[in-house]
């Protein structure tokens, strides 16, 4: 069913195959693809501090607000909460207002923000209070989070919009006579 390179990730069949690249877009053999990952070369460590840094903020919130297996779980709650409301405010600053460092993005996107929410523990307490006797209590976590999440995500860009918005009539108004 699957063939020699799904199975072992060789190229090719007997036991000379040569390993898939770690990239399969990128050959470093090109000069070009040499310069696009030169050029990149941060945005994997800044990833990785940034994870580390959202991993242990949400670690953290997880231990001061911890909950019993049947109780709601607030520290996972307000964790994606808010870092939905970050990653719509994140957007804006990147993708309209522009000035951004490159760098911005993964590592407060992919990486801060990344390992700060937790979609999978919010799956994992779900279960877990399904499986301690708390149906009704489970269903409502598990409605009410991923529309939380859309609101803050709506709500980010909204705040960020505005405080745009009102950075540019102050900047109009210091430059007027």
């Amino acid at each position: 069913m699957f063939s020699a390179r799904a199975r072992n990730g060789r190229r090719g069949h007997g036991p000379r195959a040569q390993p898939d690249p770690i990239d399969p877009d990128v050959d470093l053999r090109v000069p070009g693809a040499r310069r696009e990952w030169s050029s990149h070369r941060w945005v994997l460590p800044v990833i990785a501090l940034g994870g580390m840094s959202g991993a242990l903020a949400r670690h953290e919130l997880e231990v001061l607000w911890a909950a019993a297996p049947e109780q709601w779980p607030w520290a996972t709650f307000v964790t994606n909460a808010s870092g939905c409301v970050l990653i719509g405010m994140l957007m804006v600053q990147v993708v309209e207002v522009g000035r951004a460092h490159p760098l911005l993005r993964p590592f407060v996107g992919v990486g801060l923000l990344g390992g700060y929410t937790t979609f999978s523990t919010y799956a994992l307490q779900t279960r877990t209070l399904w499986a301690h006797g708390q149906p009704d209590l489970s269903l409502l976590y598990l409605l009410l989070t991923p529309g939380v999440a859309m609101v803050g995500v709506f709500t980010g860009v909204v705040m960020a919009r505005s405080l745009h918005r009102f950075r540019d009539v102050l900047a109009r108004r210091k430059a007027a006579p």
